[in-house]
Formats: structure tokens, sequence, C-alpha cells
């Protein structure tokens, strides 16, 4: 057997990366790509690999030199119109030799597990193409395939349809050739369809004609968690260097992200916290039927949304501010109206200490194991502590410990009575036991305390992270005003302020799904007390604080799970509260999710 390698291509849409330099020489992670392809080529015993430059071909030339002597033999082909063609004419100047052997066709612009490899090698059909389940990210050809793996037909991106993707695999660029069939069908079809079409078509074209003819043997092969990426702008280049980092590396190239995970449809994310059973099918359904509306339509301003919000959440319109996110919120409050030093209980939510300034901090960490704390402890604690403001997020996070009603409210009264702000971040409340009784947002509890400010991120409990929603609130009308004036004209778009809409329409589809939260949350509680390295420590939001108790430190969990399962945790190590001592945040979610992620957990016990 043989490889041949398409190297010919300029890679415009990678810039700089490529001004000076083929495709495949681009680093990903610190190997070029050409170098790790043929690093794992070296092992499969080929006759020869065939490689076709073209654009800085030389340059690919000298940097392979003889480094794989004694482990490949390499032949070189020149296209030297490479700027007028695509890779039917490439792949058209090998095809003397694709009759002389069995040939692995491979693109060089792409990243793989070699175990791809060895799935296409070791599979006895002599006529393959490895194909993937289509994603989002995918691009190119598409095929469609019979229940036993033929390959019903080539899509090409004009008959690309949206509505048929759940039947649409994307083909790898890695494929199997027969002597046999390259001489018979392939090369054949391919000498015609250049001299019909021309030099400047795709070589799957020539497989499409095939297919069509009923003429082709090409079986298909579905890989399942093997990665892989093709690499044509710098976009692509950055997801590549994720999944194909070091298990060193790789959480920390996940973290900087800060999201986005929707790029990385395999990934189980643990981290980021959200509700798993809303919306509802039907609010999906009714943000779909207006989006060509929503998209091509301006938001409206500050006026309208929190009108919106104030119905959504039943008080004032003059007592709330909305926010892209409730990060927007927090930025603005403690940085622009927070004066004097401010008493937090830590372990906290990063976001609101990482805005005020160091040394107006006044820290309180509750001494035992669970980090649990009374309103009554709160009190006791910052009573004669020089502080404005006092931060309260319940339930906390990321300890889940929550303060019921009956022992919140006469802790606001305290701090009106002492003259302190009271911060109130109830962006987790909607999880807790009782959660229809627990809010803060009531008109009459606002008013009656004008001290107070709460904060909600909408995009927790209410499952939509992507819309970036969020409300601070307060009776302090001179507050939220001047809010009002700081955030962006625009600072929600359209989808997020339909959402706010239309939510009332499917007010009990969310407390149902509260309710279903709550339920799944109580199981997976004693599912993970079945794990023998982790202390799970009771909460009232949708995470649980676990500390990690043997075998493993909490980076070396997550990372582990991470690396093998593509499941992502909080580390909590680095945060200051806990003092060396080793703790995972674990999120909740869907029932199918928490079984295999405990599943996952036992098999590193």
């Amino acid at each position: 057997m043989q490889a041949i390698i398409l190297a010919a291509g300029m890679g415009k849409r990678l810039g700089e990366l490529t001004r000076d330099n083929t495709k495949c020489m681009v680093p990903v992670n610190g190997i070029r790509l050409i170098d790790r392809m043929l690093t794992q080529l070296s092992v499969l015993q080929l006759n020869r690999v065939v490689i076709v430059v073209g654009y800085q071909g030389e340059n690919l030339i000298r940097h392979i030199g003889d480094r794989y002597e004694g482990q490949l033999k390499i032949e070189y082909i020149h296209n030297p119109i490479y700027d007028k063609t695509n890779n039917i004419y490439s792949l058209g100047l090998a095809r003397e030799q694709m009759q002389e052997d069995d040939t692995l066709l491979l693109e060089s612009d792409l990243i793989f597990d070699s175990a791809m490899l060895d799935l296409i090698i070791g599979n006895p059909y002599p006529n393959l193409a490895l194909v993937a389940k289509y994603e989002t990210w995918m691009d190119g050809t598409m095929v469609r395939l019979s229940e036993d793996n033929d390959i019903v037909s080539f899509i090409p991106k004009k008959a690309f349809k949206y509505a048929e993707v759940e039947h649409y695999y994307k083909t790898c660029n890695i494929y199997k050739f027969s002597r046999e069939f390259s001489c018979s069908q392939y090369v054949p079809f391919l000498e015609a369809y250049s001299k019909a079409m021309g030099n400047n078509e795709y070589y799957e074209q020539v497989l499409r004609v095939l297919t069509a003819l009923d003429r082709s043997d090409l079986k298909a092969l579905p890989i399942t968690n093997e990665k892989w990426y093709e690499i044509d702008d710098v976009q692509d280049l950055d997801i590549a260097e994720t999944l194909f980092a070091s298990e060193e590396e790789l959480l920390e190239k996940y973290h900087r992200r800060y999201g986005g995970y929707w790029r990385f449809p395999q990934l189980k994310d643990y981290c980021y916290l959200v509700n798993p059973y809303y919306p509802s099918a039907r609010m999906k359904d009714e943000l779909r039927a207006n989006f060509d509306a929503l998209l091509t339509e301006y938001p409206s301003g500050m006026y309208v949304n929190s009108l919106l919000a104030g119905k959504y959440f039943g008080i004032s319109q003059q007592y709330v501010v909305v926010g892209n996110g409730a990060a927007e919120l927090i930025k603005s409050y403690i940085e622009n109206h927070v004066q004097g030093r401010i008493g937090i209980v830590y372990p906290t939510f990063e976001e609101y200490p990482n805005r005020a300034v160091a040394e107006r901090i006044v820290k309180y960490v509750p001494q035992n194991a669970d980090f649990a704390y009374t309103a009554a402890d709160v009190q006791t604690y910052f009573s004669g502590k020089d502080i404005s403001t006092l931060l309260l997020i319940n339930p906390d996070n990321p300890s889940g410990n929550f303060i019921p009603m009956t022992e919140l409210l006469p802790l606001v009264e305290w701090a009106g009575r002492q003259g302190i702000t009271i911060i109130v971040d109830e962006s987790f409340v909607d999880f807790t036991d009782g959660f229809e009784h627990n809010s803060l947002l009531h008109n009459p509890q606002l008013q009656a305390n004008p001290h107070l400010v709460v904060v909600k991120s909408i995009s927790k409990s209410y499952g939509v992270p992507g819309l970036r929603l969020g409300v601070l609130a307060s009776a302090n009308k001179e507050l939220v005003a001047r809010m009002k004036k700081e955030v962006a004209i625009w600072n929600i778009n359209s989808f997020a302020e339909f959402y706010l809409q239309i939510f009332g329409k499917y007010e009990k589809d969310y407390a149902d799904a509260c309710r279903l939260f709550i339920e799944e949350r109580n199981r997976f509680f004693g599912e993970l007390q079945t794990i023998p390295y982790l202390r799970v420590i009771p909460s009232q939001a949708n995470y649980f604080l676990c500390e990690v108790t043997g075998t493993y430190t909490a980076t070396e969990l997550t990372r582990l799970l991470l690396k093998r399962y593509n499941i992502l945790i909080k580390d909590c190590g680095t945060k200051s509260a806990f003092a060396g001592k080793q703790y995972v945040r674990i999120a909740v979610r869907g029932r199918a999710d928490n079984a295999a992620f405990v599943q996952a957990l036992k098999e590193l016990a």
C-alpha cells in the first residue's frame, strides 16, 4: 500500500500563516501538520508516500528533507498551476501512481487521531471513505449512507439542506482505494470528468458521478470518538489546538475560551451552570418561528427592556435594569457604585471580588468542612466591621449553601439598620427546595428595603446563556436610573428581548422544569456519594462542591475527565478560601448525561 498526500493548495484563508509556506507547514501546538502526518504514516510500513506539491513546494520539500530516511520512501509530484486549479488536477497528476498500488488518499490540511488510520487500513473493504456524523463546524462534501454503510449519494454545497442534516455524514478526506478500483473506475472517470468539466473542480466530484451511476464499490466507515479536524482558517487552527492539546495544556485551552463549547459537540460541560430542562420545546419553536424578524430587525432600548423585565419578574419597571448577562451589571455596579469596604463570604463567585479593589474586601471564610453558614453567622462576623456593602450569593457559588427566606429577611433588615447596602445575588434561587417562595424580587420587599440590591442571571436557571441576560433590581430609583445610563443604548439583542416578551406564556413549563431539576439533583447526589474518592457537599443550587479525598488531586481528576471522557468540570483548587485543599465543582445535567458521568468517575476509581 502507498499513501498520496495532496499538498499543493495556497491556504489563503490562513492569512499570514501561509504567506511563505504551504498550509501543511502550519504548526498545531508546535508540530507542523505535515510532520505529524508523516510520523503517523511511518509506522504503517507503506511502500511509498507520494506528495503532490505546488504553492511553496520547494520549501516543503526542503523541510521534509531526509528526516524519514529508512522509514518512508517519499516521492514528489509538482503541480505548476496550483493557483489556477483545484485538487482534482493535483490528484490527476498522480493517476499513474494510483494505478500501481493500493492507495491511502489524504489531504494535507488534516489533523487526526492515529486510530483513524488503523480503522481504515484494518477494515476488510478495499475501497473505503472515513466519514463523521454531521456537526455544525463541518463544511464541504457530505454523503448519505444506506443501512449497510454504502454511500448512497454525495451532497455538494449547492444541494445541502439543513432540514436533512440528521442524515448527513461528512467525509473526513481520508480514503482507501484498491489498485483495481483506481484502474477500472476512479482514474478513467477522473480523466473523463476533467476533460468535460475542467480542472477547477474537486476529486470528490468523480466519486459523486460513480455513485450516481451506481458504479462505485466505495463503502463508508463512520468514525465514533476519534478526533479529527480540517484546518482552513485561523478559527479552525484555534479549535484544532484545543482538541489536540496535551493533557497538561488541554484544560487551560478550554477555560480561556469562557464558553463557546458548541464548537466541540462531543464535550460534556459540567463546568458552566444552566437548567437542563428549560427552555421547553414549545418556547424554542416560537423563537425559531420568529428567527428571520429577530435577526434582521433592531432591538429596543432600555425603556422597553426594563418594562419587559419588570413584567417577567412582577416588579416595577423603575426598579430594574437589564444587562447583557449579569456580568455586565456586576461590573458596572461594583466599579461605579460601591464606596468603602465590601464584605464577601468566601469561597465565592469570583466576578464580584475581581471587580473590587482587593484592599477594600473584608473576607469571611466559614471554618467548617462544608463552608456552610447561616444568616446569624454572617451577621455575627460582620457586626462591628467597617463595611459599607455586604455581598451575599444565595445559594452560594461554589458551596451551594442556602439561607432560607425566614433567616434572610432579618439579615437584610439588620444591614439596613447598620447603614449597609446588601447585595443578594439569587441567580440560583430557583433551584432551591420551595423555590416558588424564595425570591426577593417582589415590590413590597424591595420597597421596604431601599438598601437592598438584587442581582439575577437569567442564563442559569432559565437555561439560556446564549441570550446573555441578567437583571439588577432595587427600590433605589436613582441608582437604577444611573445604571441604565451607563450601559450601551442597545445592550440587549432582539432574541433576548423577544425571550423576555414571551416568557409569560411558558411560566408553568418553567416551574415544571425546576421541579424536574430538583428531583434529578437529589438522585445525582446519591450517585455521587458512591464514588470513594469524593466527599460530596449538599447543595441547593445546580452544582455540587466535592472534596477530592484520595487517589487524585483536583487538577489531576479534572484533566483525566477531560482527556479521557470529554467531560469538563471546575477545578476549584486555585480559589484562595480552600487553602490548598482539593475541591471540584460538578454541575447537574440531565439524567442520561449524569449517569454517563458517574460511570466515568467509577472507571477512574
